[in-house]
């Protein structure tokens, strides 16, 4: 039994200092719960707000994408500049190491491959058990606005919301985009705020030259700009930085990144303008001296 005289009384209860009650960082997420609120904090950068998501999940329906045909030597060796990897749940246990610790989104959707005549004919491709195995910080879900299974896509989404939500697991929403739909903003403010209304906590989108500021001004959940097709440097630089600074927290970079001439330094140098805001110009001459 502990010497109950040699206890002190404590004299530090600070009473001219209101209890610290700071708010989370990222938009539209101050009422999730503390599980969910933390795994956002994993994914997007608690100082910048933003994430640098490397998106290797090209496989699920394109099979050995350029730049993914052998993830062990491309992939693993620049997954430590990333702040979260988006990937589905096969390449992450066949060759994603169990010790790394950069966050990770699971493709949550499938069933359809680039020879399919519609694309949006995905269905859910695994339970939230899974990702809880897996200890995943996220799930995304592929849903085709506008598309002819486009209902179908929505309920996958909310039937994932539902399942995450029991566990505190944030759903990243994609804005899919079909052989023949549009690209401009007036679709993708529709888009991003029906995946937002339907319970999405993260929207994933597309970047266009023309009001994307109001399509994340309108989305009330965080946007993450798709990198899309490969781009020249300069010019993937330079979209990454128009979309952070027109409202996006982040980029979703795949192609733009692992099919560089030098994954490492594009990553870097994509990292110089989501968190650090360098303009374009200048991160190409870092990625330049990275090479």
């Amino acid at each position: 039994m502990p010497d109950m005289d040699s206890v002190k009384q404590s004299k530090d209860y600070y009473l001219d200092i209101p209890q610290n009650m700071a708010a989370f960082f990222l938009k539209g997420s101050g009422s999730l719960g503390w599980g969910m609120e933390n795994r956002l904090a994993r994914i997007f950068n608690p100082t910048s707000g933003r994430t640098v998501m490397l998106a290797i999940d090209h496989g699920y329906f394109q099979g050995p994408t350029t730049g993914l045909e052998r993830i062990d030597q491309t992939i693993l060796p620049i997954v430590k500049y990333a702040d979260s990897l988006m990937l589905t749940r096969g390449i992450l246990r066949s060759l994603i190491p169990s010790y790394q610790n950069t966050p990770t989104v699971l493709r949550a959707t499938g069933g359809i491959s680039m020879m399919s005549a519609e694309l949006s004919n995905e269905q859910l491709a695994m339970d939230i058990e899974e990702a809880i195995r897996l200890n995943a910080s996220a799930v995304a879900i592929q849903v085709y606005i506008g598309a002819k299974y486009e209902s179908q896509t929505i309920i996958n989404m909310t039937r994932m919301v539902d399942q995450a939500m029991r566990y505190g697991i944030p759903v990243l929403g994609v804005t899919a985009v079909g052989k023949d739909m549009a690209r401009d903003a007036r679709y993708f403010r529709l888009a991003t705020r029906i995946l937002a209304e339907l319970g999405a906590q993260i929207v994933k989108t597309y970047y266009v030259d023309e009001e994307f500021d109001t399509v994340c001004s309108a989305c009330p959940v965080p946007i993450v700009m798709a990198g899309g097709k490969k781009l020249p440097e300069l010019d993937a630089l330079t979209m990454a930085y128009k979309a952070v600074q027109e409202g996006a927290c982040g980029v979703d970079m795949g192609r733009n990144i692992f099919q560089s001439e030098k994954p490492a330094a594009m990553i870097q140098a994509v990292r110089s303008v989501v968190h650090n805001n360098e303009k374009p110009e200048n991160a190409l001459d870092l990625y330049r001296d990275l090479k």
